[in-house]
């Protein structure tokens, strides 16, 4: 019984310091990949904290290195929460941390801005950047991602491509027997991305919480991760895929002969990766060498062409099939303006509404 008792106590304790918010528990996704200097004379070491996979990001690099071949990369894989409180632990605990911060978690990045984790840099290629995409020289985007619905090619031969959020919400009404549990769309109770489209639909569509009821009397399949709904969509087990990451499903797109892509034509949201400086950098300089070059127009360039990864520059083009192309142009794009606003998405009182709101509307409450 005192053996019990102990282990209570230290359990006890434990939750204490994690709710306190006084424990790291650092997460077994995290990878580290080391990319030597070429020239083999290494002057200086750039350290990468990303949320992006090291395989879409490799071209990016070795581009970079082709650049400077003196300077190695550190790149580490982590998760967007894994990296939002690696910043802030070693910027408090150690005072060093990453040369660059990478995500697509634009809410926590603005937030760890926002909390003066970041420092201001002066880069001379933002200023051919659109003014939505950075926030007081400390947040830049570099990226235009837009939220897509994918489906499956050949289902819609037979039946017409809802173009609009109304036109999906009338055809999933119409309870085809062949729909029920074919329709996906992440879980915005676990993935960040996913609340965050969630939370622009909520604001930008009056009808959004309708489309939800609907999706649940489909019995929709909810997911943290983009590649299982599109891979799914794809094999023709699901039909539809709403607000999955369209870079992710553009990347597939060559090896996916089943995998269609809408761009909404109500409206299409853009998300932008965000990178920062921490302002604890071993080196603020090399992390804005890198920084320079992802906003230049040539780091741009490889973004579309090496990491299917759509160019904030306005000197560039997307790149993909000419249908694609058409669709974009056809679309209403609205991006997400980088700045405190992303901050409400991070609000305690606005997310148990906004979820609480997502589960009775998929009980079709």
């Amino acid at each position: 019984m005192q053996a019990l008792c102990k282990l209570l106590f230290v359990i006890f304790q434990l939750l204490s310091a994690l709710l306190a918010g006084h424990l790291f528990i650092s997460s077994s996704y995290a990878k580290a990949f080391d990319f030597p200097a070429t020239s083999g004379k290494e002057n200086n070491v750039i350290t990468i904290y990303s949320v992006t996979d090291v395989d879409i990001f490799q071209g990016i690099i070795a581009d970079f290195q082709q650049l400077f071949p003196d300077i190695s990369i550190a790149y580490h894989d982590l998760q967007s929460l894994e990296l939002y409180e690696r910043i802030q632990n070693e910027t408090l605990k150690n005072n060093v941390t990453a040369d660059i911060a990478i995500s697509s978690a634009m809410d926590l990045q603005m937030k760890l801005a926002n909390d003066g984790f970041a420092q201001p840099v002066e880069i001379s290629t933002a200023q051919d950047m659109p003014s939505w995409s950075q926030w007081r020289n400390e947040v830049f985007g570099f990226t235009s991602e837009p939220a897509v619905t994918i489906y499956s090619k050949k289902y819609f031969q037979n039946h017409t491509l809802p173009k609009t959020r109304l036109e999906l919400q009338r055809f999933l009404a119409e309870r085809h027997a062949d729909l029920f549990g074919r329709i996906a769309t992440y879980d915005i109770e676990r993935s960040g991305v996913g609340f965050l489209f969630m939370g622009v639909d909520s604001e930008r569509y009056n009808g959004i919480w309708n489309l939800v009821k609907t999706f649940g009397a489909n019995g929709v399949k909810l997911s943290t991760n983009s590649s299982a709904i599109i891979n799914n969509v794809n094999s023709g087990k699901y039909v539809i895929g709403y607000n999955v990451l369209g870079s992710y499903a553009l990347a597939r797109l060559e090896s996916s002969p089943n995998l269609g892509i809408l761009y909404p034509e109500d409206y299409t949201t853009v998300l932008s990766r965000l990178a920062l400086i921490p302002k604890a950098a071993k080196s603020k300089e090399t992390g804005k060498l890198f920084l320079e070059y992802l906003l230049s127009e040539r780091g741009q360039q490889l973004l579309t062409t090496s990491a299917k990864l759509n160019a904030v520059h306005p000197a560039v083009k997307s790149s993909g099939p000419q249908e694609i192309l058409d669709a974009q142009a056809r679309s209403n794009l609205q991006p997400i303006k980088v700045g405190p606003g992303l901050l409400v998405y991070l609000d305690q009182v606005k997310r148990r509404k906004t979820i609480n709101q997502w589960n009775k509307s998929l009980r079709g409450e």
